[in-house]
């Protein structure tokens, strides 16, 4: 698919999150690999719902360094972090919706580990419910250099796949393309409903 057909792709996918409620208030960001020096990057500010190509502007990957001098999203430096991990990555979706933001306060441990759901296989490598998906949690940083850190140091033990949580703060994911990414977000989302309604009616 082209550089064009994976934009147009990343703005359907933004204003379909939009829709869902996922970025409310200007929140979140979203990127896409243009090759293996630069990305693009929304615009600080911008309605995820309402983007347009104009509001994405390139980026170094190598340095986090947006040649034309107008300001990327301020956590920039976590997708150019993915980019230099994972070659293979091309879309990266970072949203705040309601349930991975309360989730990730709620689960006290280093990570979100989910079981026994059908929808698990909509994670690219997962083959059956019973397999264990473990989402990491990061705890917020302001310092996005510091907080991209902290997520290198994990990814060198252990891969990171589909996505992470940053607590009290949303979700990172991310794909081989938009529509995988979009497929991952999704099914993520899922996951995070079942598991939150899940617990609040254990606690009952």
């Amino acid at each position: 698919m082209s550089e064009n057909e994976q934009l147009s792709a990343l703005l359907a996918a933004c204003h379909w999150i939009g829709d869902k409620g996922w970025c409310p208030a200007t929140g979140g960001n979203m990127s896409l690999r243009l090759n293996h020096e630069y990305c693009l990057v929304t615009e600080s500010g911008k309605d995820k719902g309402s983007l347009r190509q104009q509001d994405f502007l390139p980026v170094e990957i190598a340095s986090n360094h947006a040649p034309d001098g107008r300001t990327p999203s301020a956590e920039t430096g976590l997708h150019t972090l993915l980019y230099r991990l994972y070659p293979q990555v091309s879309a990266v979706l970072h949203t705040h919706s309601v349930n991975a933001t309360v989730l990730s306060r709620v689960e006290q441990g280093d990570a979100l580990r989910l079981q026994g759901y059908e929808m698990q296989k909509s994670l690219s490598g997962q083959r059956s419910h019973q397999e264990v998906v473990s989402i990491p949690i990061f705890d917020n940083d302001q310092d996005i250099p510091r907080l991209a850190a902290q997520v290198a140091a994990y990814a060198e033990r252990t891969p990171l796949a589909y996505g992470f949580l940053v607590r009290g703060h949303g979700l990172y994911c991310w794909g081989r393309q938009v529509q995988e990414a979009r497929r991952h977000l999704e099914g993520l989302e899922f996951l995070f409903q079942c598991e939150l309604q899940r617990r609040l009616l254990e606690a009952q």
